[in-house]
């Protein structure tokens, strides 16, 4: 095989997803290109991984989407995936650690690997309570088409057609809860780990430049979905297929002034295992987290004496709980996540100017100072950096 002189030869299908900068909601904007390239970057990046960490008979956990943000990881969340075969055996032991939740996902691709997303039939999840996983203990899982002949302990199903595990450490508690410790294991008889051939080396090269394009071509669908439906400042409650089954989202697309807030409003489901709300960029990457307050869930968001939860969407400290700071946007996105709770209130929006906010929420609705702003932001960071996230 001949092998170009120049990497770029091989790189020339990245300009697809420059080229759906058409389906942004300001394509003419010189800030919104900028914005384009770097998120081809961040995808790009992440592919690496994808295409060159592990295979299959060499399994081996990958970082997925938040070093990078890309393409709106849950902020609670540490992905990690590897790849899988479903006709082949596969042992996953380590601790399970103290995080809220822990769930295993094998499915038949992984979103951007392919021009289009197949059925989702080969979808399998299982958490640590279908698993009986305990908190802070060692444990060890088969994963297989089939239990093995005499094994009695915990086992999960993968369907034949899989070719991708997922895996969520996803913590309430990010300062205190400890995130599991996993390993994956083929149990199958394989070969040794080979060196990749100068023709695998190109096409994977040649994967790793069209998944930024076969991304955005899903997930600015996504977005641009709910735009088209509801407009701005409306939540349209949704269950994805091929996502958690046990989870509903409820995504919106925000739109304020500098003068201007968002108050969000929702009643709270009476059983709620589970539930955050995080904001995103207009392009469908999660906003900075680490150093911003652009998200919250239900164990830092602070609860109205009515039982109510209020969340205020502004571009400065509004100076009260429940801060979502848009990080310098004035329109993205916001997803809202039910975990196997027992209802899925839809949230209101509400638009009001920042001066006059406190006249919308409630009366007794407290004053957060500076310094308690700076503090809960100090100890964010502090919690996310100590968070394994690559």
């Amino acid at each position: 095989m001949k092998i170009e002189p120049h990497i770029r030869d091989y790189l020339q299908e990245l300009e697809g997803a420059v080229a759906n900068l058409k389906d942004t909601w300001r394509p003419d904007d010189p800030a919104f290109r900028a914005d384009i390239y770097r998120q081809t970057m961040t995808s790009l990046s992440f592919a690496y991984f994808m295409y060159f960490h592990a295979d299959a008979e060499h399994p081996d956990w990958a970082p997925l989407w938040n070093p990078v943000y890309t393409l709106q990881p849950n902020p609670d969340d540490i992905y990690v995936y590897s790849p899988i075969r479903g006709d082949l055996r596969y042992r996953v032991s380590g601790n399970r650690g103290t995080c809220r939740i822990l769930s295993f996902t094998t499915q038949a691709v992984m979103s951007g690997t392919v021009d289009r997303i197949p059925e989702f039939k080969a979808h399998n999840e299982v958490d640590d309570t279908d698993l009986g996983l305990e908190s802070g203990r060692d444990f060890e899982v088969i994963f297989s088409a089939e239990r093995p002949p005499g094994h009695t302990g915990k086992w999960a199903r993968i369907d034949p057609a899989a070719r991708a595990m997922m895996v969520r450490y996803r913590s309430y508690d990010w300062l205190h809860e400890i995130d599991p410790v996993l390993s994956i294991e083929c149990l199958d008889p394989v070969p040794p780990k080979p060196r990749y051939t100068p023709e695998q080396i190109i096409e994977r090269i040649g994967e790793m430049a069209r998944f930024p394009k076969r991304k955005t071509d899903l997930y600015f669908a996504m977005q641009n979905a709910v735009k088209n439906a509801v407009g701005f400042n409306v939540f349209q409650p949704v269950k994805y297929a091929g996502a958690l089954q046990k989870q509903v989202y409820w995504p919106a697309c925000f739109q304020l002034q500098p003068d201007e807030a968002l108050i969000i409003e929702t009643d709270l489901p009476q059983k709620r295992p589970y539930w955050n709300i995080q904001l995103n960029d207009p392009y469908f990457n999660a906003l900075e987290y680490v150093y911003r307050l652009s998200s919250t869930n239900g164990h830092y968001a602070k609860i109205a004496t009515d039982g109510r939860y209020y969340g205020v969407i502004a571009l400065t400290d509004p100076g009260v709980p429940n801060w979502l700071d848009p990080a310098g946007f004035t329109e993205g996105g916001i997803y809202g996540r039910w975990y196997d709770c027992d209802s899925a209130p839809t949230p209101a929006i509400k638009r009001v100017k920042l001066a006059e906010l406190r006249r919308h929420l409630p009366a007794d609705t407290p004053v957060v100072t500076a310094a308690e702003r700076s503090e809960e932001l100090r100890l964010r960071v502090r919690a996310c950096q100590r968070r394994r996230r690559w």
